[in-house]
């Protein structure tokens, strides 16, 4: 570039400011040349010829400059004309800072980002340096050219790009809206995937810290209608994956992904967090957090409003979302406790963890009795222990319980939409109150339409009142922003068999299994399908592989009914009776109606409703029930669980 050129430069000659200290010159010329090859017209003061009047020239080109690459280093920090030139550029928004040699900047630097390409060098394949490029182009508002972009199939882990300085930031005018980020594969420009955040620390028992902070981003995120946001099973999908960021935006469908790191010590947290280009792999921003482990809230919040400015979204007057939106608190101990319950409830593992959550989310409530998510929780995890281990006498308790933690998460934070599904699942589930559930769900739907979770539970009750239309938008709403969560097929797969589609429902419930071999209940489902296909040895082979009782034992049943083998359906429904007690009492209709013993069935049903048998919520849409559609009792039945 002609030094001379800066007089008669119009808007169309933007150009890019490169300040170093002489001692690093050739790193600098190297820097200069991936620059010039990115397609950028460079000014640095090697340009200056001769007897020419040094500091007018560069005071004239910094002025000029619509970008300003600042080459920090041990030497760079003591030059007085880097940092004249750096504090020129940081206060116009225009500073891309590089570290040559690892070095933090100086003070009055270090609250921005400064990309470390100390262990690649200034070399077209190092990762760091796309970033700086990529960094330079935000701010000039065009792309590099293709000439220095990485090598097709370089992968760059997502992991590495995280360390203490190495994401990229642009003192503020390095954020790229959000309209012009790209968006592979047909994904929306508005598609983000929150990964789970790397644990640091070298102490596992804070991995629930950083899962935990990573799901409440993702959450706040979902709560904003302008943005789609995988949900958290698919993105917890590359929490050991080596795929690049390009890779796992084009699995995820999403145009943007969201990776970040913590570190916990000496009570002192540093979160580090960046929002990568899916169809690039760049860094589009980043920025590092550090925080007493007291500040934690002030920290989470701190975040989320960055990665919201970041994108060019607002929650809110302020970029603050209200506590009647999150049902968040404002206490460190209560969200402490808040975080580890909810890695125990979303474990599945068994009831012992399941126990262990409630215990974590009520003492999150008695630490704070406003906290709404925590008593949204707390009704969650009470309802699954009464649906999957209580009997009876206890169930009545706990789902009781359960209605009124949902209702105290409501009366906090009325616009929290999971204290609304919380309510409606206590409400259909526990107290069998079809219609009063109607209600919450509705509410939670219009709420948290950005849930996957959300929509899961709306679709179900939806399917169960054979709503089909309404269940079938919620639930490809659903998968469409959770595509890798198993969970989402099987209740796919289970709408389907509710509909009377057999074989599409076999497909959604292979889809499960592929993503989880492991899911309970899907071979089940899959048998039950097989079952109504007149396929008797299909079905007989899936209710073996199943290892949720409550479905394999009625399935292994049916099957002996529909081989004509009586004694073999009556030992299993003795098996039922002796394992499973009053929580088998729907299925034991099942049983009867497919034998076809009416009475026996309609009088299960009977007791199903005097148990409160969370069962009963299939009697509907239930094929199996079939038999019994014309009985007076049970039409009687379905007019008094508000059904019709």
């Amino acid at each position: 570039m002609d030094p001379n050129a800066i007089d008669k430069a119009g808007s169309g000659d933007d150009y890019v400011f490169v300040s170093y200290a002489r001692a690093d010159e050739r790193a600098a010329k190297a820097i200069i040349d991936l620059l010039d090859r990115a397609g950028f017209h460079v000014w640095w003061d090697g340009l200056i010829p001769g007897g020419e009047r040094f500091g007018t020239l560069i005071s004239k080109a910094l002025e000029g400059a619509r970008a300003v690459v600042v080459l920090w280093s041990e030497r760079a920090i003591e030059s007085a004309w880097v940092q004249d030139e750096a504090s020129w550029a940081r206060d116009r928004h225009r500073l891309v800072p590089l570290s040559l040699d690892g070095c933090e900047p100086p003070l009055g630097f270090r609250q921005f980002q400064c990309i470390d390409i100390s262990r690649g060098g200034a070399k077209a394949g190092n990762p760091a340096m796309q970033r700086a490029l990529q960094a330079v182009a935000d701010i000039m508002g065009r792309a590099p050219a293709e000439a220095v972009r990485a090598k097709p199939g370089l992968r760059i882990s997502r992991r590495s790009a995280l360390g203490a300085g190495a994401a990229v930031a642009v003192a503020g005018g390095g954020i790229v809206a959000w309209r012009t980020l790209f968006a592979p594969g047909g994904a929306t420009a508005n598609s983000i995937a929150v990964l789970p955040f790397e644990n640091l620390s070298g102490d596992p028992g804070q991995q629930y810290l950083s899962d935990g902070l990573a799901a409440e981003l993702r959450a706040k995120l979902a709560r904003n209608s302008l943005l789609s946001v995988v949900g958290q099973a698919s993105s917890n999908t590359f929490r050991d994956r080596a795929d690049n960021a390009p890779t796992i935006a084009r699995k995820l469908k999403v145009a943007n992904v969201l990776d970040g790191n913590i570190r916990a010590a000496g009570g002192q947290l540093r979160i580090a967090v960046e929002l990568i280009d899916g169809k690039t792999g760049f860094s589009k921003w980043g920025q590092t957090f550090d925080r007493p482990m007291a500040n934690l809230l002030d920290l989470q919040a701190d975040v989320a409003d960055a990665v919201s400015s970041a994108l060019a979204l607002r929650l809110g007057k302020s970029g603050n979302e209200s506590k009647e939106r999150s049902g968040g608190t404002a206490s460190v101990a209560a969200f402490d406790s808040y975080l580890r319950g909810k890695e125990l409830f979303d474990s599945q593992r068994d009831e012992a963890s399941d126990r262990a959550a409630l215990g974590e989310f009520t003492n999150a409530v008695r630490h704070d009795p406003d906290y709404a998510a925590a008593h949204a929780a707390r009704s969650r995890a009470l309802a699954v222990i009464a649906n999957q281990y209580a009997q009876a006498g206890d169930r009545r308790e706990l789902y009781g319980q359960a209605v009124a933690e949902a209702r105290q998460a409501i009366s906090h934070a009325g616009q929290y939409p999971e204290g609304h599904a919380a309510l409606g699942y206590a409400l259909f589930y526990g107290m069998l109150d079809i219609i009063a559930a109607d209600g919450p769900y509705r509410r939670a739907l219009e709420l948290g339409a950005g849930s996957a979770d959300v929509l899961s539970l709306c679709a179900l009750y939806r399917a169960r009142r054979r709503e089909f239309d309404q269940a079938f938008a919620a639930i490809e709403r659903a998968q469409a922003l959770d595509p890798l969560n198993p969970s989402l097929a099987k209740t796919e797969g289970r709408i389907r068999f509710a509909s009377g589609n057999y074989p599409g429902a076999i497909a959604a419930a292979r889809r499960a299994l592929e993503l989880n071999p492991k899911l309970g209940g899907v071979h089940g489902d899959i048998g039950n399908a097989q079952l109504m296909l007149g396929k008797i040895d299909e079905a007989a082979s899936e209710f073996s592989a199943e290892t949720v009782e409550l479905l394999a034992i009625p399935g292994r049943a049916m099957v002996a009914l529909r081989r004509n083998v009586p004694a073999t359906a009556q030992q299993e429904l003795e098996t039922l009776r002796r394992e499973q007690g009053d929580n088998g009492l729907y299925q034991q209709a099942q049983i009867y109606a497919q034998w076809g013993k009416k009475a026996e069935a309609l009088d299960a049903l009977a007791r199903a409703v005097r148990e409160r048998d969370s069962g009963l919520v299939y009697l509907f849409s239930d094929p199996f029930l079939q038999p019994l559609h014309e009985e007076a009792g049970f039409k009687s039945l379905l007019r008094q669980l508000h059904f019709v």
